[in-house]
């Protein structure tokens, strides 16, 4: 589930504990789970990266980053269930990798967390971080796109918007639970063909898309119902008490209050909407 405001939240929750450390040891956890992707392996890994300090911890879309002095970094995909932790793991049988750190700072380790496994970690050379993370491969920020580029993006592109605002190479960083929040507060149908939508209309996804995502960042996310996302202290985040429409498919627009939350499916991903608020054009 995490998204750009979860992985941003889980950056600056490490950010502190981590920039300036050194890595002495880099491992996979013992797990009897389906292993993460690694990629290359441990030793390749720990021969290129052990001794170095952690230059910066940063984020690429929904990927965190740990840049090392020598520009070579691990890029760690959460993907559906994967957290990012300097303190106790929800439980110690998910845990995937360590990085372990000379006791400079507050924490000696950092762990990958991730339930369900199908996260990655990956280890890049510093001359394939811009061909991995570049905007050949992903997106604008969602952070940073300005309207002229959405608008121009959205206009050669038949897809519905809410299926648009999730392909990272459009827009880097929006997931499905806040492109539902996104479209709710701009007032756009997510069945809206991307194409057919007005300078105006993307001008207001825009500023929506900065309203919620920085909303949701200083709430530090969102953790549904199954309690699987958790702050890098382990912690709940709280952006879930200020959802408008998603997973409230028939309960009373809190908008409007006049018509029922609606559910559709898109591109195989529950979509939620109020059609009051929400009409299609």
């Amino acid at each position: 589930m995490p998204e750009l405001p979860e992985v941003e939240t889980m950056v600056r929750g490490i950010r502190e504990s981590v920039e300036g450390n050194v890595l002495t040891d880099f491992a996979r956890c013992p797990c009897l789970c389906k292993p993460v992707s690694l990629d290359p392996g441990i030793e390749v890994i720990c021969q290129a990266a052990l001794g170095q300090k952690v230059h910066h911890v940063w984020r690429r879309a929904k990927r965190v980053v740990l840049e090392l002095a020598d520009g070579a970094a691990f890029v760690i995909e959460p993907r559906m269930t994967g957290l990012m932790l300097v303190s106790d793991p929800p439980d110690v049988g998910h845990l995937r990798f360590e990085w372990r750190f000379r006791e400079e700072k507050k924490v000696r380790s950092l762990w990958f967390w991730d339930r369900r496994g199908l996260g990655t970690v990956r280890f890049l050379a510093p001359n394939e971080l811009e061909q991995v993370l570049g905007e050949g491969n992903l997106g604008v920020d969602a952070l940073e796109i300005s309207v002229t580029q959405l608008f121009e993006k959205l206009r050669q592109t038949s897809r519905q918007i809410k299926v648009a605002l999730l392909d990272q190479k459009l827009v880097a960083g929006i997931g499905n639970l806040y492109a539902s929040e996104i479209l709710h507060l701009a007032k756009i149908h997510p069945e809206q063909v991307a194409f057919s939508l007005s300078k105006r209309q993307v001008q207001r996804i825009q500023e929506c898309t900065g309203e919620i995502l920085n909303e949701a960042i200083q709430y530090e996310g969102s953790t549904l119902g199954d309690g699987t996302y958790r702050n890098a202290l382990n912690k709940d985040g709280s952006y879930q008490n200020k959802h408008k429409v998603y997973a409230k498919a028939q309960s009373r627009c809190s908008t409007c209050q006049k018509e029922d939350v609606v559910r559709i499916v898109q591109a195989q991903r529950a979509t939620f909407f109020c059609p009051r608020c929400q009409k299609l054009k």
